[in-house]
């Protein structure tokens, strides 16, 4: 077998392919084996029916059926042969049997050369979690008026009975602790994009074209979902498609390189996965532990 990779761009390779008629013809043989076993041919037993015969009626469908064996076949060898590391599965085109021989080409996107520095150790810093008084007293307010109460109404055992606790003391600590909970999951979700700004900024490298497209085909999903369930009329769905793209655009190409940065951390510092692991949650974990607090 033949191959050769052409370098389109830093993350796109076509590989031409030029399987002999050697090869080719030892598919073909184990395809007619399993032709001659359905093929119902007047005067013959299945899986006694000569060569020739079958050839004659069946040469269409044996090719096709051959194509089916020795595309992904040998695809898969010239990957291994070549170390290529596809992401996608690869588009097939100019597929040729010609002679007894096949030539097709394969187009993929690979991974891009992903260089990340200086991630052990990233600097960042922790809002304050503490819930003050003002804190307590401003989302009282938001309580009274989304009862649709008077701001001079008092906040007193009676308000706190009106939503469900038994006394003004209890509701108050509820909150204060349910605030905390807030407050720390936006202090670690703050200290999470720290990171990933410090990376993105750190790290420059063409992002590959099937990647992009499958997570904005993702997003576009979630999408149209949303506005489905809004009761949103699928034309209006369709017409808005379009904006929908262009403001996904810059958001879904973001979440692509998070997610190539990370993988390479993964490759890095040896991470081990198993299915059920989120890679880009499993390497925040890491590079949280390894960051210096201010």
């Amino acid at each position: 077998m033949k191959v050769e990779v052409k370098i389109i761009d830093t993350t796109k390779r076509e590989l031409q392919f030029e399987i002999p008629k050697e090869r080719v013809a030892e598919f073909l043989d184990e395809v007619y084996v399993d032709i001659s076993k359905k093929a119902k041919v007047k005067g013959f037993r299945p899986g006694k029916i000569p060569r020739n015969i079958l050839e004659s009626k069946y040469s269409q469908l044996a090719r096709e059926e051959a194509l089916k064996k020795i595309v992904p076949d040998a695809y898969q060898e010239a990957i291994q042969q070549e170390k290529l590391s596809p992401i996608d599965y690869p588009e097939i085109n100019d597929v040729s049997f010609k002679d007894g021989a096949v030539q097709f080409k394969a187009l993929i996107d690979i991974k891009p050369d992903v260089a990340v520095k200086d991630y052990l150790g990233i600097k960042v810093k922790r809002k304050s979690t503490e819930v003050t008084d003002a804190d307590i007293d401003k989302t009282l307010d938001y309580f009274k008026q989304g009862q649709g109460k008077d701001k001079d109404v008092s906040i007193d055992d009676e308000f706190a009975k009106g939503l469900g606790y038994p006394d003004l003391v209890q509701f108050k600590e509820s909150l204060k602790k349910q605030l905390e909970l807030d407050k720390e999951r936006q202090s670690k979700s703050d200290v999470e994009n720290q990171i990933v700004e410090y990376l993105l900024k750190k790290s420059k490298f063409a992002l590959p074209k099937s990647l992009v497209d499958k997570q904005m085909e993702q997003r576009l999903a979630e999408e149209r979902n949303r506005l489905k369930s809004q009761q949103v009329p699928e034309e209006e769905i369709q017409k808005r498609e379009e904006d929908i793209r262009k403001q996904l655009k810059e958001v879904v190409e973001k979440d692509v390189k998070v997610y190539l940065i990370f993988d390479k951390i993964a490759q890095l510092e040896n991470i081990q996965l198993n299915e059920k692991d989120n890679m880009v949650m499993k390497v925040m974990e890491f590079l949280l532990k390894q960051a210096q607090w201010a």
